[in-house]
């Protein structure tokens, strides 16, 4: 199975679009199934204050696990994950217009109407299960 094909797999089980992409990976980071669910579990819906999506701070974390400085004086490491993350972002605002989740749903999911919209739309659903696999896609450019 795929990264996204098992990304697209947790995201219909019902986790969060950061839960999903960061479990895809789990195995190659060393986490348990358990471990990455509950590390991306606050993540969801732009930390569900509408900022950015989940899908891409699940990516984001899969990032810093491959990469991350964990050593006060690899400045190396801190450089190529900056880099890493502007170019995600980048990519991904590139393809989708914006990484910003209220902006990716077109309403504001801090306000009950907001929330009433998107689910009423389905968006949580559609709109987040796309990103979730797109989020995959530009992680996979990016890590080859």
């Amino acid at each position: 199975m795929t990264h996204e094909e098992k990304a697209l797999s947790y995201f219909k089980d019902k986790f969060h679009c950061s839960q999903s992409v960061l479990a895809a990976y789990a195995d190659e980071l060393g986490l348990t199934e358990e471990q990455a669910l509950k590390i991306a579990a606050c993540f969801n819906a732009g930390m569900r204050k509408g900022e950015v999506c989940g899908a891409c701070s699940g990516a984001l974390m899969v990032l810093g696990m491959m990469y991350g400085q964990a050593d006060k004086d690899d400045l190396d490491s801190r450089n190529k994950t900056n880099q890493m993350t502007n170019r995600f972002l980048d990519r991904f605002k590139e393809l989708n217009g914006t990484y910003i989740c209220n902006e990716i749903l077109g309403c504001d999911i801090t306000t009950q109407e907001g929330v009433e919209y998107a689910v009423k739309h389905e968006l949580f659903t559609t709109t987040c299960r796309d990103m979730v696999a797109l989020a995959v896609q530009v992680l996979e450019e990016i890590i080859e």
